[in-house]
Formats: structure tokens, C-alpha cells, sequence
């Protein structure tokens, strides 16, 4: 029996020792919570954290580029600014075409001195621009100086210039008139003292327009071409002398080119 007993004991053991052990879970809240989402084939959302972003997008400015500036970057930048209005311009030229050269002549002369001006000193005449006794398109040397004739002094004592009658004369530069009036075979003429000395004679005028002692300048109306006195033909004679008296009669053409005025 006590054999069997001790086998009975045996057996018992080793039959406790052969069975299997129940398992115990211990079943926490978060397990509770985790076994549903492990089984389920999409996830559980859960509220994110306040420092992470959320998922869903929130509307706000468009990442390209906007239809129009706003209103800081407007005011900055000057060509977003409405547009100005044109400024003043320049008035337009008279010619549409290139420009031309003026055509080179001289300055019309000024009108006669007036009488107030007589007994001025005319100066030395530095520096003055002397200029032509008459100016006209058609002049020409009809009689020039030198020439062997029936004069008192068997010379021409001028040079004679071919232009129609009432053709403005005007001084060659500046001095003073010491006389102004008939001069026999001269017609009407004037006479004008000149800075170096000579005078300057302009004969067979039809009309007088300066007075004795009048100071004159180059260009200085002294009257209007003529046929009086002596003559064969309008045409104004221009003389140059070294004296007052007839016969002291010096070239005018070189005369006049020594104070730069061709005279024809």
C-alpha cells in the first residue's frame, strides 16, 4: 500500500508537474485601448498635440505670383505708380527737313544818323567790320580807277559802280561827314573823314540822307545812287583820297581790301 501510495503521490506530482499553466494577463487601460486599434485595418485618428500642425490645409496666401502688387509694394516701386503726365517739350522746328545754311550776305544798313550826332568824335575804328559802298545782285565795275581820260586830272580818279538808281549807299566804315551836298561835276555827293586820315567820297547821288559833322558807321545809309553831275548813266562813283583836295586820289579797290571788303 505504500508503495502504492508513494506512486499514487508520484503520479499526482508529476501530473501537476505535465499541466499546463494558465497565463494571466494584466489588463491596463492603455492595453484596452491598444487591442482595438491593433485588430481594426484603419488607424485610429487621435488629436494631434497643440504644436503639431494639423493635417487639413488652411486657406492663405497663394504661393505664386498675384495679379496685382499690394498696396506697400505699389507705393515703393515707382514704375507700379500710375503713369505721369508728359512734361513740357521743345517747340517743334519751323522745317520738317535738314537744316541749311543761311545764305551769307550782308547786314541791311542801318538808317541814316541823325543830326543830334554831328560833331562826335567817330574814333579809331579798331575792331569794326568795314563793308561794301552799295549792295546789289546786278553791280558791276563800269569805269575803274586809273584809267586815262579827259578828266582834270587825265585819270579816273574812282571806280565807278553800275546800279539802278535809288540803290541805298552807305558808309565803308566809320568817321565823319565834312560835307554833304552839290559838288559841280560830282552831282550830290558826300565826303567823309575816315580814322586813318583818307576820306571817302560817294558822288552823283539823287539823294542826300546826312548832314556835315554827322558821325557814321560802316553801313551807315549816306544816301541813294543817282545820275547827277557829270554822268552818262546811273551809277555811283567811289572815291578815296589822301587829302581833302582833288587830285590826291589813291586806288579804292586796294583800299578797301586792306580793311578786309572786297569790293565787288
Amino acid at each position: 500500500m505504500a508503495r502504492t501510495g508513494t506512486g499514487t503521490t508520484r503520479t499526482g506530482a508529476a501530473a501537476r508537474r505535465r499541466a499546463p499553466r494558465p497565463i494571466r494577463f494584466a489588463l491596463t487601460t492603455a492595453a484596452l485601448l491598444a487591442f482595438p486599434a491593433a485588430l481594426s485595418p484603419f488607424p485610429v485618428s487621435a488629436t494631434p498635440p497643440p504644436d503639431t500642425p494639423a493635417s487639413t490645409p488652411t486657406p492663405g496666401p497663394a504661393s505664386g505670383p498675384t495679379s496685382a502688387p499690394s498696396p506697400t509694394s505699389a507705393a515703393s516701386a515707382p514704375e507700379a505708380s500710375a503713369p505721369q503726365p508728359p512734361g513740357p517739350t521743345a517747340a517743334p522746328s519751323q522745317s520738317s527737313g535738314p537744316p541749311t545754311a543761311a545764305p551769307s550776305r550782308e547786314p541791311s544798313p542801318p538808317p541814316p544818323p541823325s543830326s543830334s550826332e554831328a560833331g562826335q568824335d567817330a574814333g579809331a575804328g579798331a575792331g569794326v567790320q568795314w563793308v561794301r559802298p552799295v549792295v546789289h545782285p546786278g553791280v558791276r565795275v563800269s569805269q575803274p580807277y586809273g584809267v586815262r581820260g579827259n578828266w582834270a586830272a587825265g585819270h579816273h580818279t574812282g571806280v565807278d559802280l553800275a546800279v539802278p538808281e535809288g540803290t541805298p549807299v552807305r558808309s565803308v566804315g566809320p568817321g565823319t561827314v565834312v560835307f554833304a551836298g552839290w559838288a559841280g561835276a560830282y552831282g550830290k555827293a558826300v565826303t567823309v573823314r575816315m580814322p586813318d586820315g583818307k576820306y571817302t567820297l560817294f558822288a552823283h547821288l539823287s539823294e542826300i540822307h546826312v548832314t556835315t559833322g554827322a558821325v557814321v558807321r560802316p553801313g551807315t545809309w549816306v544816301g541813294l545812287s543817282g545820275n547827277t553831275g557829270r554822268s552818262t548813266g546811273p551809277h555811283l562813283h567811289f572815291e578815296v583820297r589822301a587829302g581833302r583836295g582833288y587830285g590826291s586820289d589813291i586806288d579804292p579797290v586796294r583800299y578797301l581790301a586792306a580793311h578786309g571788303v572786297r569790293l565787288v
